[in-house]
């Protein structure tokens, strides 16, 4: 009730514990605190927090244009619900070295496992879409530097993800992601690979856990969760499904009030009320307004002692 029962701080060390288990974890990204309550009732390992789900939350689209307060804010709201641990899109830390060390510092206050940050320039570009570009590897380096050095809790979770396979190959990917790891890197998430191979390439010249980003409508084929922990990957991310799904149908439930005049169609694809209220733990919030709220002292003057 109101919070996740596990700290912050349990949270880290518990995913550092299951990813040296060698398992794969499942990430599916939240749109809002409620679906990240789901995301943990439905078994997941892990809550993913996307930039580009937040952009378009404010009706923007994913160009860097979020600032780090609206995203650990938003992050922070979603972390607080579960006992999950919950990694976020940090972009590019929000600015030079310096801020990334600030971002890092902000995140661990708002409650976050991890966050991962990229090698983009900025303003960055949605990383399945044609012409990005990347900073030189000595920048990408200090990046990670510096949120490895600014962490407070060691458990904290600092991926680096890289862009540079769209721009110079995969066996770029490679080399920079073994770079990004002697720069401190916990984890690589190579981004917009082409296919299993590619992912496998970049598990096999890293020591770290290797992420993919399972988007729909992207540059990789949408892999099984088998397909990926034998190409060696141990986290896989769906940053965008549950917004993509929610959003259809609401686009499909105003048009059908449009063109019918009610709503009563759309009852039987709803959440219920009393399933909504069993995710929230509405009777948790019940028994502790009525045994502690709502309790009453005695009357003055009743059954008190000389």
């Amino acid at each position: 009730m109101l919070h996740a029962g596990a700290s912050a701080s349990q949270k880290r060390a518990r995913l550092r514990e299951r990813l040296a288990s060698g398992e794969l974890l499942r990430f599916p990204g939240a749109i809002n605190p409620l679906s990240a309550q789901l995301i943990e009732d439905k078994g997941f390992e892990g809550v993913y927090i996307s930039g580009a789900v937040l952009s378009a939350d404010l009706g923007l689209p994913d160009i860097g244009l979020t600032t780090l307060t609206e995203v650990a804010g938003r992050a922070g709201q979603i972390a607080r619900v579960t006992d999950l641990p919950a990694i976020v899109d940090a972009d590019t830390g929000f600015g030079e070295p310096m801020n990334v060390a600030r971002t890092v510092q902000v995140l661990e206050d708002a409650g976050l496992a991890g966050c991962h940050i990229e090698d983009q320039v900025n303003p960055k570009r949605c990383g399945h879409l044609d012409g990005k570009a990347v900073v030189d590897l000595g920048t990408a380096e200090q990046r990670i530097r510096a949120a490895v050095n600014a962490r407070r809790d060691p458990d904290f979770l600092v991926m680096a993800r890289t862009d540079v396979r769209a721009v110079d190959g995969v066996s770029a990917a490679v080399e920079r992601a073994k770079r990004l790891v002697d720069a401190g890197a916990d984890a690589i998430f190579p981004e917009a690979m082409a296919d299993l191979r590619e992912f496998e390439m970049v598990a096999n010249a890293v020591d770290v856990p290797v992420l993919a980003n399972m988007t729909e409508f992207g540059k990789s084929e949408l892999f099984t969760v088998d397909q990926l922990a034998a190409a060696g990957v141990r986290i896989v991310i769906y940053p965008v499904t549950l917004l993509r799904l929610a959003m259809g149908e609401v686009e499909r439930g105003l048009e059908e009030i449009r063109d019918a005049g009610t709503q009563a169609g759309l009852v039987p694809r709803m959440q219920t009320r009393a399933r909504l209220y069993e995710v929230i733990d509405y009777a948790g919030y019940n028994t502790f307004d009525s045994e502690i709220f709502t309790y009453s002292a005695k009357t003055p003057g009743e059954g008190d002692e000389a």
